[in-house]
Formats: C-alpha cells, structure tokens, sequence
C-alpha cells in the first residue's frame, strides 16, 4: 500500500503504527514515529525516523525486534532463485552479478548459519543492489566481529532497509 504523506499524517495512531511495522518491526520505533506525526514532508518523516532509531537502538530488545522481522538467508533453494533472476539485468550491472554460482550460494548459507549461531540474530544487510558474491562477502568480513560490534553494524543496516521502505510506503522509491 502507497500512501501520500498527508494521508499517512491523518492516519489514526493505530493504524499508522501497523503501517510502519511493515517497515521496521521495532515496536517501539514504530509507536514513537506514528505519535511524532504530522510530518511537514519526507525528509522531515526521515529525519525523525533517524533520531527515533538512534534513540530506541540503545536497546538490544528494540534492535533484536526488528531484526527478527527479516527472513533469513540461509536456504540455498531461494538463495539460487533470487540471484538466478538476475541474468536479464541492465548492461551497466557488472556480469558476475548475472549468475551467482552454487557455490557462492552454498557458501552464503553456511555464513548466514554461522553468523546466528555466533551472534544470537541474523544477518542484516542493506541488500539492494548487491550480488551474492558482493553479500557473501559483507558477511565473511563482519563474521569475526564482536557480538557489540555486529549489533551497531546490523542497526545501521537496518536503518537502511528502513528509510528505504519508508519510502516506498509513501510512493517515493
């Protein structure tokens, strides 16, 4: 669902609130949002999302909720689907984007595995525009990273994620 700004401001609270956790599934992220509306223009709405994640990040349970609204990567089946259907891309892509090889895909899984087993949550990554191989490896390089370390990582990841879906929410990517 796409929604212009101003309706999105006229929006009852609860109702905002469910529209802003397909977004980002913290709780807490996406009450303090919907109660800071109306909102002057994107940028504003941006603007406060950004200082609202960097307010309720400080809690693991907050960074935790919304990681646990990702699916994880780990399945080599839809690991081969999506970076299969990339073989039609644009000439400017880079080919070893087209046709990501099994073994990369193989090898993406493990990592995936082995980053929740090590850190206790999934792998956040701003995955737009990446090739498995380029997200292969994102992970290999934060895998030997402290637990503290990853978290930080994967908030400013899934602040990412999050300004761009705000911004498909609202018609603006």
């Amino acid at each position: 669902m796409s929604l212009a700004l101003a309706q999105f401001n006229d929006l009852s609270q609860e109702v905002a609130v469910s529209q802003l956790l397909i977004c980002c599934t913290s709780s807490a992220w996406a009450n303090k949002l919907a109660y800071a509306r109306p909102f002057a223009d994107v940028d504003a709405l941006l603007a406060n999302s950004d200082a609202i994640w960097h307010d309720v990040q400080t809690n693991e349970a907050n960074l935790l909720e919304a990681f646990d609204g990702h699916p994880q990567i780990g399945n080599v089946a839809s690991l081969k689907e999506k970076y299969r259907n990339t073989q039609d891309s644009a000439a400017h892509e880079q080919s070893g984007a087209n046709d990501a090889a099994d073994d990369v895909l193989e090898a993406l899984a493990k990592g995936n595995q082995d980053y929740l087993d090590k850190f206790g949550f999934i792998f956040i990554v701003f995955a737009t525009g990446k090739s498995a191989a380029q997200m292969l490896d994102l992970l290999l390089a934060r895998l030997p990273n402290d637990r503290a370390t990853e978290l930080a990582n994967a908030a400013a990841e899934q602040n990412k994620i999050t300004r761009l879906r705000l911004s498909k929410l609202l018609g603006n990517a």
